[in-house]
Protein backbone atom coordinates (compact mmCIF):
# COMPACT_ATOMS: atom_id res chain seq x y z
CA UNK A 1 0.00 0.00 0.00
CA UNK A 2 1.60 3.52 -0.88
CA UNK A 3 0.80 5.69 2.33
CA UNK A 4 3.26 9.06 1.62
CA UNK A 5 1.98 11.71 -0.58
CA UNK A 6 6.11 11.68 -1.04
CA UNK A 7 5.54 8.52 -3.20
CA UNK A 8 7.21 8.58 -7.00
CA UNK A 9 4.01 7.56 -8.07
CA UNK A 10 1.80 9.68 -6.44
CA UNK A 11 3.94 12.67 -7.76
CA UNK A 12 3.56 11.60 -10.96
CA UNK A 13 -0.23 11.61 -11.11
CA UNK A 14 -0.48 14.96 -9.05
CA UNK A 15 1.61 16.26 -12.24
CA UNK A 16 -0.26 14.60 -14.90
CA UNK A 17 -3.60 16.52 -13.16
CA UNK A 18 -1.71 19.65 -13.17
CA UNK A 19 0.56 19.83 -16.42
CA UNK A 20 -0.49 19.32 -20.11
CA UNK A 21 2.87 19.29 -21.51
CA UNK A 22 3.77 16.84 -18.99
CA UNK A 23 0.03 14.52 -20.57
CA UNK A 24 1.35 15.20 -24.19
CA UNK A 25 4.82 14.04 -23.58
CA UNK A 26 3.48 11.09 -22.29
CA UNK A 27 0.81 10.36 -24.44
CA UNK A 28 -1.48 9.97 -21.44
CA UNK A 29 -4.14 11.15 -19.31
CA UNK A 30 -5.85 10.71 -16.05
CA UNK A 31 -9.57 9.57 -15.12
CA UNK A 32 -11.66 9.36 -12.10
CA UNK A 33 -13.96 7.38 -10.33
CA UNK A 34 -15.82 4.09 -10.77
CA UNK A 35 -17.77 4.98 -14.24
CA UNK A 36 -14.85 6.67 -16.11
CA UNK A 37 -11.87 3.43 -15.08
CA UNK A 38 -14.94 1.01 -15.96
CA UNK A 39 -15.47 2.31 -19.21
CA UNK A 40 -11.71 2.80 -20.27
CA UNK A 41 -10.47 0.60 -22.54
CA UNK A 42 -8.56 -1.84 -21.14
CA UNK A 43 -6.03 -2.15 -23.70
CA UNK A 44 -5.07 1.81 -22.92
CA UNK A 45 -5.56 1.57 -19.29
CA UNK A 46 -1.60 1.70 -17.70
CA UNK A 47 -2.24 1.38 -14.15
CA UNK A 48 -5.10 2.20 -11.81
CA UNK A 49 -5.05 3.76 -8.07
CA UNK A 50 -7.37 2.59 -5.03
CA UNK A 51 -8.21 4.23 -2.19
CA UNK A 52 -8.43 1.57 0.52
CA UNK A 53 -11.58 2.19 1.65
CA UNK A 54 -13.30 1.44 -2.32
CA UNK A 55 -10.83 -1.25 -2.49
CA UNK A 56 -12.72 -2.94 0.69
CA UNK A 57 -15.92 -2.30 -1.33
CA UNK A 58 -17.04 -5.52 -3.26
CA UNK A 59 -17.57 -3.31 -6.73
CA UNK A 60 -14.49 -1.57 -6.12
CA UNK A 61 -12.55 -5.10 -6.55
CA UNK A 62 -14.90 -6.29 -9.37
CA UNK A 63 -13.74 -3.25 -11.12
CA UNK A 64 -10.36 -3.83 -10.73
CA UNK A 65 -10.04 -7.68 -10.93
CA UNK A 66 -8.47 -7.55 -14.63
CA UNK A 67 -6.25 -4.50 -14.12
CA UNK A 68 -2.48 -3.26 -12.68
CA UNK A 69 -3.55 -1.64 -9.35
CA UNK A 70 -1.79 0.16 -6.35
CA UNK A 71 -3.34 0.16 -2.98
CA UNK A 72 -3.35 3.78 -1.90
CA UNK A 73 -4.17 5.01 1.84
CA UNK A 74 -7.01 6.83 1.44
CA UNK A 75 -5.45 10.47 3.06
CA UNK A 76 -2.80 10.04 0.55
CA UNK A 77 -5.68 9.57 -2.42
CA UNK A 78 -7.29 12.67 -1.80
CA UNK A 79 -4.47 14.37 -3.07
CA UNK A 80 -3.90 12.53 -5.52
CA UNK A 81 -7.64 13.81 -6.63
CA UNK A 82 -8.65 16.48 -8.56
CA UNK A 83 -11.64 16.17 -7.03
CA UNK A 84 -13.65 17.55 -3.95
CA UNK A 85 -15.31 14.16 -3.27
CA UNK A 86 -13.23 11.75 -4.84
CA UNK A 87 -15.09 8.01 -5.41
CA UNK A 88 -11.67 6.29 -4.41
CA UNK A 89 -10.47 5.19 -7.74
CA UNK A 90 -8.80 6.71 -10.65
CA UNK A 91 -6.23 5.39 -14.03
CA UNK A 92 -4.02 6.69 -16.04
CA UNK A 93 -4.96 6.41 -19.50
CA UNK A 94 -3.34 5.64 -23.26
CA UNK A 95 -3.80 8.76 -25.09
CA UNK A 96 -5.85 7.87 -28.54
CA UNK A 97 -5.08 10.18 -31.77
CA UNK A 98 -7.75 9.52 -34.45
CA UNK A 99 -7.04 9.65 -38.17
CA UNK A 100 -8.19 12.12 -39.44
CA UNK A 101 -8.99 10.60 -43.25
CA UNK A 102 -10.68 7.94 -41.76
CA UNK A 103 -13.11 10.45 -39.84
CA UNK A 104 -13.88 11.89 -42.99
CA UNK A 105 -14.61 8.40 -45.08
CA UNK A 106 -17.48 7.67 -42.52
CA UNK A 107 -20.63 7.66 -45.05
CA UNK A 108 -22.01 11.49 -45.03
CA UNK A 109 -19.96 13.05 -42.50
CA UNK A 110 -21.13 14.67 -39.08
CA UNK A 111 -18.17 17.05 -37.60
CA UNK A 112 -18.34 19.67 -35.19
CA UNK A 113 -15.65 21.94 -35.38
CA UNK A 114 -14.34 23.84 -32.37
CA UNK A 115 -12.33 27.37 -32.47
CA UNK A 116 -10.40 28.16 -29.11
CA UNK A 117 -13.07 27.52 -26.98
CA UNK A 118 -12.09 27.88 -23.11
CA UNK A 119 -14.14 26.59 -20.76
CA UNK A 120 -13.18 22.73 -20.24
CA UNK A 121 -17.03 21.86 -18.79
CA UNK A 122 -18.37 23.35 -21.94
CA UNK A 123 -15.74 21.12 -24.12
CA UNK A 124 -16.73 18.11 -22.24
CA UNK A 125 -19.93 19.06 -22.46
CA UNK A 126 -20.04 18.71 -26.20
CA UNK A 127 -18.24 15.61 -26.49
CA UNK A 128 -20.56 13.88 -24.28
CA UNK A 129 -23.57 15.59 -26.27
CA UNK A 130 -21.93 14.72 -29.63
CA UNK A 131 -21.93 11.32 -29.14
CA UNK A 132 -25.50 11.26 -28.10
CA UNK A 133 -26.28 12.93 -31.60
CA UNK A 134 -23.91 10.91 -33.43
CA UNK A 135 -21.66 12.91 -33.86
CA UNK A 136 -18.86 11.04 -36.31
CA UNK A 137 -15.57 13.05 -35.30
CA UNK A 138 -14.53 16.58 -33.84
CA UNK A 139 -11.77 18.62 -34.52
CA UNK A 140 -10.92 21.27 -32.56
CA UNK A 141 -7.92 23.73 -32.46
CA UNK A 142 -4.54 23.49 -30.73
CA UNK A 143 -5.28 26.85 -28.75
CA UNK A 144 -8.53 25.45 -27.49
CA UNK A 145 -8.69 24.26 -24.19
CA UNK A 146 -6.60 21.19 -23.06
CA UNK A 147 -8.71 18.36 -24.75
CA UNK A 148 -7.30 16.56 -21.68
CA UNK A 149 -7.57 18.67 -18.80
CA UNK A 150 -9.52 16.84 -15.80
CA UNK A 151 -12.31 18.80 -15.92
CA UNK A 152 -12.95 18.39 -19.60
CA UNK A 153 -12.20 14.67 -19.21
CA UNK A 154 -15.11 14.21 -16.22
CA UNK A 155 -17.81 16.13 -18.43
CA UNK A 156 -17.34 13.88 -21.29
CA UNK A 157 -18.39 11.06 -18.93
CA UNK A 158 -17.11 8.52 -20.56
CA UNK A 159 -17.61 10.10 -24.24
CA UNK A 160 -14.10 10.80 -24.66
CA UNK A 161 -12.57 7.02 -25.29
CA UNK A 162 -15.56 6.46 -28.24
CA UNK A 163 -15.79 10.33 -29.77
CA UNK A 164 -12.60 10.87 -32.22
CA UNK A 165 -11.12 14.39 -31.84
CA UNK A 166 -8.39 15.53 -34.00
CA UNK A 167 -6.71 18.53 -32.53
CA UNK A 168 -5.45 20.93 -35.13
CA UNK A 169 -3.21 24.08 -36.20
CA UNK A 170 -5.42 25.13 -38.15
CA UNK A 171 -9.04 24.62 -39.36
CA UNK A 172 -9.15 27.41 -41.69
CA UNK A 173 -6.96 25.21 -43.43
CA UNK A 174 -8.89 22.20 -43.02
CA UNK A 175 -11.67 23.66 -44.40
CA UNK A 176 -11.59 23.15 -48.25
CA UNK A 177 -10.37 19.86 -47.54
CA UNK A 178 -13.87 19.27 -45.86
CA UNK A 179 -15.73 20.69 -49.09
CA UNK A 180 -13.69 18.60 -51.42
CA UNK A 181 -15.43 15.68 -49.83
CA UNK A 182 -18.70 17.02 -50.11
CA UNK A 183 -18.93 18.05 -46.57
CA UNK A 184 -20.85 21.10 -46.38
CA UNK A 185 -19.93 23.77 -43.62
CA UNK A 186 -22.19 25.84 -41.45
CA UNK A 187 -21.38 28.76 -39.09
CA UNK A 188 -23.09 29.20 -35.77
CA UNK A 189 -23.31 33.31 -36.35
CA UNK A 190 -25.19 36.34 -34.86
CA UNK A 191 -24.86 37.88 -38.64
CA UNK A 192 -27.19 34.80 -39.89
CA UNK A 193 -30.53 35.43 -41.57
CA UNK A 194 -31.49 31.51 -42.21
CA UNK A 195 -32.64 29.69 -39.37
CA UNK A 196 -30.81 26.38 -38.21
CA UNK A 197 -33.64 24.59 -39.34
CA UNK A 198 -34.07 26.01 -43.05
CA UNK A 199 -31.23 23.83 -43.78
CA UNK A 200 -30.36 20.18 -45.22
CA UNK A 201 -27.93 18.41 -43.00
CA UNK A 202 -28.87 14.61 -44.41
CA UNK A 203 -25.50 14.40 -46.61
CA UNK A 204 -21.87 15.64 -44.86
CA UNK A 205 -22.48 18.29 -42.36
CA UNK A 206 -20.36 20.42 -40.05
CA UNK A 207 -20.45 23.15 -37.43
CA UNK A 208 -18.48 25.95 -36.34
CA UNK A 209 -18.27 26.50 -33.28
CA UNK A 210 -16.67 30.03 -32.03
CA UNK A 211 -15.24 30.86 -28.64
CA UNK A 212 -17.51 31.78 -26.04
CA UNK A 213 -17.16 35.39 -25.51
CA UNK A 214 -15.62 36.21 -29.11
CA UNK A 215 -17.73 33.30 -31.48
CA UNK A 216 -15.94 32.61 -34.50
CA UNK A 217 -12.85 34.10 -35.91
CA UNK A 218 -13.37 36.22 -39.04
CA UNK A 219 -11.38 33.90 -41.48
CA UNK A 220 -12.92 30.64 -39.77
CA UNK A 221 -16.64 32.30 -40.16
CA UNK A 222 -15.72 34.04 -43.98
CA UNK A 223 -14.52 30.36 -44.99
CA UNK A 224 -17.83 28.59 -44.13
CA UNK A 225 -20.83 27.93 -46.68
CA UNK A 226 -23.49 29.60 -44.81
CA UNK A 227 -23.90 31.45 -41.78
CA UNK A 228 -26.90 29.88 -39.07
CA UNK A 229 -28.33 31.59 -36.72
CA UNK A 230 -30.83 30.13 -33.30
CA UNK A 231 -33.65 32.09 -33.48
CA UNK A 232 -33.74 33.76 -29.92
CA UNK A 233 -36.47 36.07 -28.03
CA UNK A 234 -35.97 38.88 -25.44
CA UNK A 235 -32.65 40.38 -24.92
CA UNK A 236 -30.50 37.44 -25.28
CA UNK A 237 -27.70 37.62 -27.78
CA UNK A 238 -26.46 35.05 -27.31
CA UNK A 239 -26.10 31.26 -26.07
CA UNK A 240 -23.66 29.18 -23.79
CA UNK A 241 -21.54 27.59 -26.52
CA UNK A 242 -22.25 24.05 -25.46
CA UNK A 243 -26.00 24.57 -25.38
CA UNK A 244 -26.25 26.26 -28.89
CA UNK A 245 -24.01 23.60 -30.06
CA UNK A 246 -26.58 20.53 -28.44
CA UNK A 247 -28.91 22.58 -30.43
CA UNK A 248 -27.77 22.40 -33.63
CA UNK A 249 -26.59 18.77 -33.55
CA UNK A 250 -29.93 17.12 -32.45
CA UNK A 251 -31.09 19.08 -35.45
CA UNK A 252 -29.18 17.00 -37.12
CA UNK A 253 -29.88 13.77 -35.40
CA UNK A 254 -33.96 14.90 -35.91
CA UNK A 255 -33.70 15.16 -39.98
CA UNK A 256 -31.25 12.03 -40.20
CA UNK A 257 -33.39 9.99 -38.40
CA UNK A 258 -36.75 11.40 -40.16
CA UNK A 259 -38.97 11.72 -36.81
CA UNK A 260 -39.28 14.70 -34.41
CA UNK A 261 -37.52 14.13 -31.16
Amino acid sequence: MITSTHNQQVKHVMQLNKKPRLRKEEGVFVVEGFKMVKEAPKDRIVKAYVSASALSDPSGRTLLADLPFEEVEDQVFTQMSDTQTPQGVLAVIRRREPDLEQMLKQPDPFLLLIENLQDPGNLGTMIRTAEGAGVTGILISRESVDLYNPKTIRSTMGSIYRVPVHITDSLTGLVPLLHQRGIRTYAAHLRGTKSYTEADYRTGTAFLIGNEGNGLTEELADAADQYIRIPMEGQVESLNAAMAAGILMYEVKRQRTGRNL
